[in-house]
């Protein structure tokens, strides 16, 4: 475990219980417990972590909780230090998992975005089933053909996993391109600080495809932490086999809906619930009266998955297979079906029988990549022509998306115009961005019915912008409700924005508690590039001559020397040789641990907004660094010139 763990706890038995996530995280709970009364008793314990919600929704009353903590510690007046509280608090999570019981064996818990969760339980099912995946699609790695194929029976996953190689190379099966793999170590015998940056480059990579990764650091892949390490590998396969669930990669999906309304509806869904909407839509085909709400218990029974093979594959079809009165029996049948159909892949049929959630799940979308059923000549498809289709806005929306998931598990969207349209997830960003801020006495939480409150959250959010001094002219809270995409893009665009410039205005040291511009931010680059022997700089943040990446991995080598491979640039001339540059600024941004969620097209197309984010998050990085020797933004030695306010910013972005 890391120093930070060491001075928390100075059992060494505790100190493996959790990880370092875990631990802070249940350090600021009982800090803030104890703040109540400035000490904390053996009798305050009970109402305070329910007051707190410490365990979580366990269904655990006060009454229970201080029943349990009596019998552990019967003298009530005795104070409560952090490791007793620890202690006690993990004989609550014993007694909540007695009580779950079955539920907790085959449990998913680290597929949960809880930012504290003591479940460390993982289904040997659900590892064999990953395993095989790993082994059928990097099997022809020329770097993992050492390590594969891994024994699904075995803990190898985890040894392997422990260099950061097979993550990053299985997000890059994933969503293909995330990662330029020259910037990955690939030695044979990696030190310590490689394997770090391996790490760094693979959980900052992964939060940018959209997994929740606020639950693991770097130290928990090193010490192959299992529930951890599998919680991001599941994840990452998630995404590659939902891959296909969009009418951008799917336009036959339209079948599934009436008119253009519905289409609409239907491309803000997660991918999950199109894959429920296909399977239902599948099921109606047949005698099936049933409608499948969830891959564990509407499926446990396998005559969903009965069914819906026999309208997808009906060559295989047996009628006889709906009389199996046994689930267990008609299950093996379904898997039987599937094989011959060339997809039984992920789960078994106790795995059908048990409702094993993810496993179902992959089940199913492997069927639906590989035989879909929808049309491939469709009417309806000429609702797509009609539809909008902004690249642009698209690319956005994703960036934003993945930077409010990123906070930490208490938000999660699926679609930016749909999800913050009632304004509780934008006045809980806002809350994160600028603690205190947000009245919650006038805020309503979700589910809210009556229109008028949604409109009141969303009223509350476009004044908050306005007290940051928001650019708002023409935004009113009805236009976040409505689903405005444009006014939501600006929005969260100066969200985002004033979150990076408070960042780095919080390094007093470096800004003496000036506030942070754009210009600074221009020029302290400029500076870091020219004061590291090099020609070129960056005349603002839509400066055409940025398209070549050269420029920014030069700041990347001035901030970090031995960061950028100099023999892998390319010229930066022909788009090819572009992308191939933007590519490899983008990983080692990532690589050295700058949190981005910017795409190679950005850089290319020298999106003005993100080359701030980027360069920002870069400057920030830097500062963040205990060895760093920069003078103070705003001397004279660090840029010519004083700090500009916004307006007369030529580098500010409205």
């Amino acid at each position: 475990m890391s120093g930070f763990v060491g001075i928390l706890v100075s059992d060494p038995w505790l100190q493996n219980q959790f990880t370092q996530v875990e631990l802070r995280s249940l350090k600021s709970h009982f800090t803030s417990m104890k703040r109540e009364s400035g000490k904390l008793t053996v009798s305050d314990l009970a109402s305070r972590m329910g007051k707190s919600k410490v365990v979580g929704d366990q269904n655990l009353s006060n009454e229970e909780r201080a029943t349990l903590i009596q019998n552990f510690h019967p003298n009530l007046n005795d104070e409560v230090d952090f490791e007793f509280y620890l202690r006690i608090y993990l004989n609550l999570q014993a007694h909540v998992n007695a009580i779950i019981g079955s539920g907790v064996k085959n449990s998913s818990a680290f597929l949960k975005a809880a930012t504290t969760t003591l479940l460390h339980t993982i289904s040997d099912s659900e590892k064999s089933s990953y395993v095989a995946h790993i082994n059928n699609y990097l099997s022809g790695d020329e770097f993992l053909n050492k390590c594969l194929p891994i024994n699904p029976s075995s803990n190898d996953l985890f040894e392997v996993a422990k260099d950061g190689v097979l993550l990053c190379k299985l997000i890059n099966v994933a969503v293909p391109g995330t990662i330029d793999e020259r910037a990955i170590n690939t030695k044979s015998m990696l030190n310590p600080w490689e394997r770090n940056e391996n790490h760094t480059l693979c959980l900052n990579s992964a939060k940018a495809i959209g997994c929740t990764v606020v639950n693991i650091g770097t130290q928990d892949i090193i010490e192959g932490r299992r529930h951890l390490v599998l919680g991001v590998i599941s994840q990452i396969i998630k995404i590659q086999l939902l891959a296909d669930l969009n009418l951008k990669k799917t336009p036959q999906l339209v079948e599934l809906v009436g008119d253009s309304k519905d289409v609409e509806e239907l491309m803000s869904l997660p991918p999950e619930k199109i894959l429920l909407r296909w399977m239902n839509f599948q099921l109606r085909k047949t005698e099936y009266k049933k409608t499948v709400t969830n891959f564990s218990s509407d499926v446990k029974d396998a005559e969903a998955y009965t069914n819906l093979l026999n309208v997808l594959a009906p060559e295989h079809k047996n009628v006889s297979h709906l009389a199996v009165k046994s689930s267990f029996e008609r299950a093996k049948l379904v898997l039987e079906h599937a094989d011959r159909m060339g997809c039984r892949r992920y789960l078994t049929a106790k795995d059908i029988v048990e409702g094993s959630p993810n496993l179902n799940l992959a089940f199913v979308a492997h069927i639906f990549q590989h035989r879909n059923g929808l049309s491939t000549q469709t009417k309806q498809i000429s609702f797509l022509e009609n539809l909008a289709d902004d690249i642009q806005i698209s690319r956005e929306e994703k960036a934003f998306r993945f930077w409010i998931n990123s906070f930490d598990g208490s938000l999660y969207i699926n679609n930016v115009f749909e999800d913050l349209r009632d304004g509780w997830i934008l006045l809980q960003t806002l809350e994160k961005v600028s603690p205190g801020i947000v009245n919650w006495k006038v805020a309503s939480k979700p589910p809210i019915k009556l229109p008028f409150k949604k409109v009141e959250n969303c009223n509350q959010v476009v004044k908050l912008g306005k007290q940051l001094k928001f650019s708002l002219v023409n935004i009113a809270g009805n236009d976040i409700v409505q689903g405005n995409k444009k006014l939501i893009l600006a929005y969260l665009w100066q969200l985002m924005r004033y979150n990076i410039l408070q960042l780095l205005k919080n390094l007093r040291l470096h800004s003496n508690g000036k506030e942070i511009t754009d210009v600074d931010i221009l020029e302290w680059a400029n500076a870091k590039v020219r004061n590291n022997g090099c020609k070129t700089r960056m005349y603002s943040f839509r400066d055409k001559s940025l398209s070549d990446g050269i420029f920014f991995l030069e700041l990347l080598s001035s901030v970090q020397q031995r960061s950028v491979n100099w023999s892998l640039v390319t010229n930066g001339v022909t788009d090819e040789e572009k992308k191939m540059n933007a590519t490899y600024v983008i990983s080692i941004a990532r690589k050295l641990g700058c949190s981005i969620f910017l795409l190679p097209e950005d850089i290319i197309e020298v999106n003005q907004k993100m080359m701030l984010t980027l360069t920002a998050s870069i400057m920030y990085w830097t500062l963040k660094q205990p060895l760093h020797l920069n003078k103070p933004i705003g001397s004279p030695d660090s840029h010519n010139g004083s700090l500009l306010d916004d307006s007369t910013s030529d580098s500010s972005i409205e």
